[in-house]
């Protein structure tokens, strides 16, 4: 098979076992036309905890740059399908913009992968202001609490706390329309901010 016709019969999002149903192949074939494919350019590969591979197969691939998924999938154990959208061809961006993408970005698992950024974290001036200006400085304060509660992070400053704690008369706001916890009301009370998790969401991070 020529690799044209290889690359536009896998373009998109893979594991071994559907490139074999894709191309009705063995898994060694499957294995070899993955390679060939790598070999070009055209592959990105991401590995989830249980030890299971996906492969990422696009034009982008080939043209380099990276994208906010990638980075999240280097440092948190909830692993995201490889995006080619927002691609960076120069400089990365910060945990800070990172964090605030993943919210603006409606996803739960997005959203849960990017909590491992609060370890991250290092100019809680800068973060207000890019949540200030994307209108989400109070989800982010919620998120921040709700990851304390699993791991070990970096200290919220008190400038961005005391700036971003609604009073009590401002409206909820979801992090994703319809959804609440059933195990962090405290945490929605004090944001006034519906979370979209529970405690068994988050086991992948115990």
């Amino acid at each position: 098979m020529h690799k044209e016709e290889l690359f536009k019969r896998l373009e998109g999002v893979h594991t071994l076992q559907s490139v074999m149903s894709v191309l009705g192949i063995s898994r060694p074939q499957a294995v070899y036309y993955i390679h060939r494919l790598r070999k070009a350019g055209y592959v990105k590969t991401a590995r989830f905890p249980s030890g299971n591979r996906i492969y990422s197969i696009s034009f982008e691939n080939k043209l380099g740059g990276t994208s906010y998924e990638e980075l999240l999938n280097k440092i948190s154990p909830i692993k995201l399908a490889v995006g080619v959208i927002h691609r960076f061809y120069g400089k990365t961006p910060t945990p800070e913009e990172i964090l605030v993408y993943a919210v603006k970005r409606d996803s739960l698992r997005t959203i849960l992968s990017a909590l491992v950024l609060f370890k991250k974290v290092i100019d809680w001036d800068v973060l207000y202001r890019i949540s200030k200006g994307n209108y989400c400085e109070r989800q982010i304060g919620a998120l921040y609490d709700l990851a304390r509660t699993i791991m070990r992070t970096r200290r919220m400053s008190g400038r961005f706390r005391n700036l971003s704690l609604p009073k009590k008369e401002y409206a909820f706001r979801y992090l994703i329309p319809g959804l609440k916890s059933k195990d962090f009301k405290e945490i929605e009370n004090r944001w006034r901010v519906y979370l979209p998790f529970n405690k068994s969401d988050l086991e992948a991070y115990a």
